[in-house]
């Protein structure tokens, strides 16, 4: 082979190889590339079961993560609600269901949800509209009727709250948490004759817990009827609770029935149990607060407070 030919060779050989050489840049651009897929994949199943199980801050942190890699899916922002629920996270809530409400305008658990965090915040008149767009959206779901009455109730529209109840009840008629509720409306609207009556129904369900029974003993107290009223609470506390109680409504209410001695009195001792609300007199209902939120799960109401927090009107959880 002549010289030339060797030098000809011996360059192609060498433009092979640098065209064969990897590109730093497009190396890096590659890395990163596959690193920011990587990053969107969605969790493992593993990942969310670790990340569910760990500490609030973390939970909502994940979430925060798995939301931000589809802001469209509607059970990553359903789950990511509830986590910044879990950390009192509430106006970043309202933001994301906001949002994911554009996308899903008609879902009725996103509007549920706002509803609940609008009343958490005491914002009574963004919960209503939530609860009543899930209450015509879904008319056959007596939850989101009986969240809508509480949320009236809240804002004292109780002829209005009353309507969603009977709603709620005309789909689930032993619903305990609607009858607790609905009881509570009557009361402070005056029918208390009317509230005994759902107060009633409402304690012979199954799932009827210490907050009807205490509603329902307070209505008979007030109304003087104090031995009724011993036996409704003598199913959940000692007689001796039982009896402190009775007395301190005795005092309460004797010579003068009204709901601003009630609410003016001091609480009893600290072990006496609380009775409940409701009564056969008219009486005023501007000056009874209401224990706590509303009675049902959707309108979002806090544990029920220990025994011995004082004689008041409780409403329940659904």
């Amino acid at each position: 082979m002549s010289r030339a030919k060797t030098s000809l060779t011996a360059l192609c050989l060498a433009v092979a190889a640098c065209a064969s050489a990897p590109d730093p840049e497009q190396e890096a651009q590659a890395e990163l590339a596959r690193a920011i897929e990587d990053a969107m994949k969605p969790a493992t199943p593993e990942e969310i079961e670790a990340a569910n199980n760990s500490d609030p801050l973390t939970k909502a942190n994940f979430w925060s993560n798995e939301y931000n890699k589809n802001p469209k899916d509607l059970d990553t922002a359903m789950t990511f609600v509830a986590a910044l629920r879990g950390i009192g996270s509430n106006e970043r809530a309202i933001e994301v269901l906001s949002k994911t409400l554009v996308e899903h305008p008609e879902n009725t658990e996103a509007l549920m949800a706002l509803g609940r965090v609008f009343s958490a915040e005491g914002n009574m008149m963004g919960a209503a509209r939530a609860y009543e767009k899930a209450a015509v959206l879904a008319p056959d779901r007596p939850e989101a009727w009986s969240a809508f009455g509480v949320t009236l109730d809240k804002m004292e529209r109780h002829d209005m709250a009353q309507a969603a109840y009977d709603k709620a009840l005309a789909l689930d008629p032993s619903r305990t948490t609607t009858l607790t509720n609905y009881g509570l409306s009557l009361a402070l609207s005056g029918d208390l004759t009317g509230a005994e009556a759902k107060l009633r129904t409402a304690a012979a369900q199954p799932d009827a817990d210490l907050r009807v029974t205490e509603n329902l003993a307070l209505i008979l107290g007030l109304q003087g009827r104090y031995d009724e009223m011993a036996e409704v609470s003598s199913r959940f506390a000692p007689e001796s609770i039982v009896q402190k109680n009775t007395d301190l409504l005795r005092a309460m209410v004797q010579p003068v029935r009204s709901w601003e001695a009630l609410e003016a009195a001091p609480d009893p001792a600290p072990e006496a149990v609380t009775p409940s609300p409701s009564t056969s007199v008219p009486v005023d209902s501007g000056g009874l607060a209401l224990a706590g939120p509303s009675a049902d799960a959707e309108a979002e109401d806090p544990a029920p407070s220990p025994a011995g927090s004082g004689l008041r009107l409780r409403r329940t959880p659904g």
